[in-house]
């Protein structure tokens, strides 16, 4: 590998959104005397009387969850777009808004408050699979719904308000701004070249060998070579899929047991329940084709050196660009030598 990739101050290219970040591995030499703080403990009971996910219990609106035995899904109480409101524009001069419609969806992963996705089996992840593609399905399809955001935060450092395993889905009228710039270099690429951008990449990672976390027959798990976040990690099937939907029931378990692969190497990493926001970006759902589109899953995790230093985007990243210190290459090479098998098991 080139040196300055190892040792030097360079920049690298994100090739799907267009931006540029700065690394700097020599300064992974420096010293921390900044914050740390102590890691909260991640034991909770599998029912929580009090939890406004757990299985029959009452949620804030006064609604009544049914008994749920696997997944469960819902419109959120507090849903951050709603559908009903007149659709309007405002324009006076440099001041411009539009309306937006939507629909927000709570996702529970499990009727367990105890488990999160990297201590569930894989039969129970592959349930929130299947669950994230009807959703996908059903509320693309609505005329008012061009994008469906699919996310998870977890952690309660990454803002999550309920402890309880469960991801979000954003749907909307508009198409989000990281998702927009992903639309146009992937459809510049396949215009240019006929393939798809993100299969062209992980062929060249594929045989580069050095950011690759975990693979199996349908999926690889690694950290893109512009990574941002010090442990960001991609997970790209390896057939150029447009959406989630055009999985099949095959592919759908291969996604759940890379999903269980990669986040349970998170928590081996510093022994702790690992914090991140990981989502998938797939194609729009304004009724067009999109060929260009790859699907693939990102978790951004905050963890820095420990369980209880994080990386904060301040100072230069804030006026600047994107900063790191460990590279992707190094971020890899301790997740891929990490187990499969929590370190709660082992």
């Amino acid at each position: 590998m080139s040196k300055m990739l190892t040792e030097q101050p360079h920049r690298r290219y994100n090739i799907l959104t267009g931006e540029w970040i700065l690394v700097s591995p020599h300064r992974t030499k420096r010293p921390w005397q900044g914050k740390t703080e102590k890691s909260a403990a991640d034991q909770r009971p599998q029912y929580d009387p009090n939890c406004y996910l757990c299985p029959t219990n009452t949620r804030a609106n006064g609604e009544v969850n049914p008994d749920y035995k696997s997944t469960f899904s819902f419109i959120n109480d507090f849903g951050a777009i709603l559908m009903d409101g007149e659709q309007t524009e405002y324009d006076e001069g440099l001041f411009k808004a539009s309306s937006e419609q939507g629909i927000c969806k709570v996702i529970c992963f499990s009727p367990d408050h105890s488990l999160t996705l990297p201590r569930m089996s894989v039969d129970g992840i592959t349930d929130v699979v299947k669950l994230w593609k009807r959703e996908y399905a059903e509320l693309g399809a609505l005329e008012a719904i061009n994008h469906v955001q699919i996310f998870e935060n977890k952690g309660d450092i990454m803002g999550c308000s309920n402890p309880h395993p469960h991801g979000q889905i954003w749907a909307q009228s508009s198409i989000p701004e990281e998702p927009r710039k992903k639309s146009a270099t992937q459809l510049a690429y396949f215009q240019d070249h006929g393939r798809s951008l993100l299969g062209d990449y992980l062929k060249q990672e594929l045989e580069a060998k050095e950011r690759i976390i975990a693979e199996n027959e349908d999926f690889v798990a690694l950290v893109p070579f512009w990574a941002t976040w010090p442990y960001e990690a991609m997970i790209i099937p390896r057939k150029h899929y447009s959406n989630i939907g055009q999985l099949s029931a095959s592919e759908e378990r291969s996604f759940a047991t890379i999903i269980k692969a990669l986040t349970i190497k998170f928590d081996n990493l510093f022994e702790v329940s690992f914090p991140y926001s990981g989502g998938i970006h797939q194609a729009p759902t304004d009724g067009q084709e999109h060929p260009e589109w790859h699907f693939h899953m990102s978790f951004y995790p905050p963890l820095l050196r420990s369980a209880t230093v994080k990386k904060f985007m301040v100072g230069y990243e804030m006026f600047g660009n994107p900063q790191r210190d460990i590279t992707a290459e190094m971020a890899a090479k301790s997740l891929r030598e990490l187990s499969e098998v929590h370190y709660s098991q082992s």
